[in-house]
């Protein structure tokens, strides 16, 4: 059957798209790997730490052993769902700051092809998504699909954890995507009276009518295919095991994620020659840049073990259980009603004055990699996470083999960079002392990591090497570049350079990584990639009017 638009991943940034096609009138092909969304512990704000650890809503993409941390490998875990990692997150809102984007502007170049990735340009993408239950401002909207919320339950862990951190010196900050990122307070998150507002409930589910519409799940894609330079249709696996091929009139855009979207670029002969060759790939585009550049937000916990029944330790067993959704089932009020992580802050330890190095996520329970988890003993705690929020550290995704059904190959090198570990190493230790001002510091029992309480830098190295993470915000794998840059994937239209037809939309295209959490920038790539689509093909719908013309 052929379409007029392939949408090639049902993550964050593809569902947006391909709602968007639709919904201009042009039959559109959603393809996702996973399975649907709809599941009661997916809907729920909380439900996914009952599944972080193994699910088949995730897949777990191990590292390649990082020398710099003494060999070890960890986890990336990626969502396996319609959705993506919007269906199986935290759920917090976060866009970064003005200053990522006009960094993105400047990197890009003021070519007559840029289309504008400033703060302006991109705004207006995020407002018009937005459904805030709080904010209406220049910086927020109230009428899109999008539901962002205040947490509907804060346990009173995160108030210690606020109050603490500004006896430590920091502000409140009441909207942390509001005008200065500093300070310390509660998240906004995308969900709504205990559902979660997923890309997947937001987009594609009032398209669910659409006959211009049609996902197909369980489908993983194997190659993009081709007449000439130009991209014509995708070949997949179906859910049956089955190789299929569909093929459409227009375009052909990836929303794969930053792993997997560099991964089909070069098992289609797009990417580095010298590796396609080393799998006996015939090169279509020999793009040196794609899988290079991989960057992500390394995170390092901090753990505290509690005096008392302090925070969520088995709200989710037995009787608690029980009670929690009663409550929730009744009064829809409770703990079910939180994505668990509440609180949090952006810092910057050095200079606290200046430019935010650090973000902090408060998470009201002993929370640790599954790879880490036989060294912290589980009870009630408190972890804070620190995270390096625009890290100099860059990685690269390389094919595992030419079976498209192989994992790629994922070096991320988080901490590689000593500007990163420095600044990790203050924000580790900064919100250690914090934690241990009033009230929150007269409830802690003893911290379990760090375990000692030797907090010279040395000392915090070790720990920092032995614990750090993933944020689970990989990107930049196939970005976008300026005119000239021989290492650009795409050029600022979202495009594949060197072919026709093929954009890509997700985390990979971004030039650097913004400072927080990635998945509502994931959307507005989408929101922004099928705004080209449409203008290029004779359809222009500005961001602000698509809604109206849906209707």
């Amino acid at each position: 059957m052929s379409y007029d638009f392939i949408v090639v991943g049902g993550g964050a940034s593809g569902c947006v798209a391909a709602a968007r096609l639709a919904r201009s009138g042009a039959r559109t092909l959603l393809l996702e790997a996973g399975p649907s969304h709809r599941h009661p512990l997916l809907d729920m704000p909380p439900g996914i730490f009952k599944m972080i650890n193994g699910c088949k809503f995730m897949r777990y993409h191990k590292t390649v052993p990082q020398a710099h941390l003494g060999g070890r490998s960890h986890e990336i875990a990626q969502g396996h769902v319609l959705g993506g990692g919007s269906s199986v997150n935290a759920q917090v809102y976060m866009r970064g700051r003005p200053s990522d984007y006009d960094e993105w502007q400047q990197l890009l170049g003021s070519s007559n092809d840029n289309p504008g990735w400033g703060w302006k340009d991109v705004l207006p993408h995020f407002t018009g998504m937005e459904a805030n239950n709080r904010l209406a401002n220049d910086l927020h909207g109230t009428d899109g699909p999008l539901l962002v919320s205040d947490p509907g339950h804060i346990d009173q862990t995160s108030r210690w954890f606020v109050q603490a951190v500004q006896n430590a010196g920091e502000p409140f900050n009441p909207d942390f995507n509001g005008p200065t990122q500093r300070g310390v307070g509660f998240y906004q998150f995308m969900n709504r009276n205990g559902r979660r507002s997923s890309a997947a409930y937001a987009f594609i589910e009032p398209e669910r009518n659409n006959p211009n519409l049609e996902v197909r799940l369980g489908c993983e894609a194997l190659e993009v295919l081709f007449e000439g330079d130009r991209a014509t249709g995708v070949a997949y696996r179906d859910a049956k095991g089955m190789r299929r091929e569909a093929r459409c009139s227009g375009e052909v855009v990836l929303a794969s994620g930053a792993l997997v979207t560099p991964k089909l670029l070069m098992l289609s002969g797009i990417g580095p020659e010298f590796h396609l060759k080393e799998h006996g790939i015939v090169t279509r585009c020999n793009l040196r840049g794609v899988g290079q550049n991989l960057i992500d937000h390394p995170e390092v916990p901090v753990t505290a073990r509690l005096k008392g029944p302090y925070g969520y330790y088995r709200q989710g067993e037995g009787w608690r259980m029980i009670r929690n959704g009663l409550q929730f089932k009744l009064f829809g009020s409770g703990p079910v009603t939180s994505a668990g992580v509440e609180a949090g802050a952006f810092v910057n330890p050095t200079d606290p004055d200046g430019v935010p190095t650090v973000q902090a996520f408060c998470v009201p329970i002993v929370y640790v990699d599954r790879d880490r988890r036989e060294l912290v003993e589980d009870g009630h705690g408190l972890t804070v996470t620190t995270v390096v929020v625009k890290p100099r550290s860059r990685g690269e995704v390389r094919l595992a083999s030419a079976n498209p059904l192989d994992m790629p190959s994922v070096s991320p090198n988080l901490l590689k960079e000593e500007a990163d570990m420095r600044e990790m190493i203050e924000g580790v230790r900064f919100f250690i002392e914090a934690m241990q001002k009033s009230p929150l510091g007269n409830k802690i029992q003893k911290f379990a990591l760090p375990a000692s309480t030797d907090l010279s830098d040395e000392a915090l190295r070790e720990h920092c090497k032995a614990f750090v993470k993933t944020n689970y915000h990989p990107a930049g794998t196939a970005r976008m570049g300026a005119e000239g840059d021989e290492n650009a994937v795409l050029d600022a239209r979202m495009r594949v350079r060197g072919i026709r037809s093929l954009r890509v939309c997700d985390m990979s295209a971004v030039p650097n990584i913004n400072a927080g959490n990635t998945n509502a920038p994931a959307m507005m790539l989408g929101d922004r990639c099928a705004s080209f689509v449409l203008e290029e093909h004779g359809v222009s719908l500005p961001a602000n009017e698509r809604l109206e013309a849906a209707r």
